[in-house]
């Protein structure tokens, strides 16, 4: 399948007057706010200190690096949000923003996070900031998301950096724990993508988006959410096996991804899923995100006590 062309030519004229809220809605702050707690979380967990004003600085430009990373890709996938129900009423396929205004908006806040994070943080964090939108923006929207049913397994690196650039900004280097915890949400991705796509599949292959539902059928869906969800319980609890966390963390990421896999295997071996029966899917999309931010909240947790001296 070709690569989608740019929307510049395709979206519609703009006929209502734009304003900073269509500018917000660019960057996708639903996504935003989870690329944001996950960075935080990485930043809160790392060994060592970072003044409260670089910290901050830090998250704020994993934030706009995300949202500019966002703005690119509806500025490319203009045209296919139009023809999806669900992004219909998106800035540009709405006809609220030209799409030279979000493509240079998209640019510039994201040329903005990388030099203020190398400036006030350090350059380690602002090179993987930089990977990060360039893997989003080009590697997955331009690239992989129009020519591959793998588009969300190779293309969940893109929302698996947050994590990793927040341990980085406080420890200046790359170990096996960040790298962990990048890997969690890699995995995490596809089943939580997948039970989405599963829901919404005519969308996506109304506008010819190769999503794994609509190229290798559900069936074949079903059975590889199942595969990520089981891996997804002991990388989950690696950091502990590793030693690099306590029991407290142990304990509560098992749990949570035990209860993962539960509401998984009910999506996995159901043979269709019609319209009015789509419950187990809606629910596992809905506990992925709880899970994600409740497995995060639990590192930082498990930090906490640690250095309290409530745990050992």
């Amino acid at each position: 399948m070709s690569a989608v062309p740019p929307p510049s030519a395709a979206a519609p004229a703009q006929t209502l007057p734009a304003d900073w809220r269509d500018f917000f809605a660019l960057t996708k702050p639903r996504v935003m706010t989870l690329v944001i707690f996950t960075g935080l979380c990485g930043l809160l967990a790392a060994p060592g200190s970072i003044h409260p004003v670089i910290g901050f600085t830090a998250i704020f430009c994993i934030a706009i690096g995300a949202g500019g990373a966002a703005a690119l890709n509806q500025w490319w996938e203009a045209d296919l949000d139009a023809g999806m129900k669900r992004t219909a009423s998106r800035p540009l396929p709405a006809g609220r923003l030209q799409p030279d205004d979000a493509r240079n908006f998209g640019i510039l806040i994201s040329a903005a996070s990388v030099g203020i994070m190398g400036l006030a943080v350090g350059w380690l964090a602002a090179a993987i900031l930089a990977v990060s939108i360039v893997y989003y923006a080009v590697v997955y929207t331009i690239w992989l998301k129009p020519r591959t049913p793998q588009n969300i397994v190779i293309g969940g690196g893109a929302g698996a950096f947050p994590p990793m650039i927040g341990w980085v900004a406080v420890t200046g280097d790359i170990t096996a724990m960040p790298i962990l915890l990048f890997a969690i949400i890699f995995m995490w991705t596809p089943p939580h993508f997948w039970a989405l796509a599963l829901f919404v599949q005519s969308d996506y292959a109304k506008v010819g988006i190769p999503m794994m539902p609509v190229v290798k059928g559900e069936a074949s869906t079903r059975k590889q959410i199942f595969v990520y969800s089981v891996i997804l319980v002991p990388l989950a609890a690696a950091p502990w096996f590793i030693g690099e966390t306590t029991a407290l963390y142990g304990v509560i990421a098992l749990a949570l991804s035990l209860f993962f896999l539960a509401l998984a295997v009910p999506v996995s071996f159901r043979r269709s899923a019609e319209e009015d029966a789509m419950k187990p899917e809606k629910r596992l999309f809905a506990f992925s995100i709880i899970y994600l931010f409740a497995l995060f909240a639990a590192l930082v947790a498990d930090r906490v006590a640690f250095y309290q001296g409530w745990i050992v």
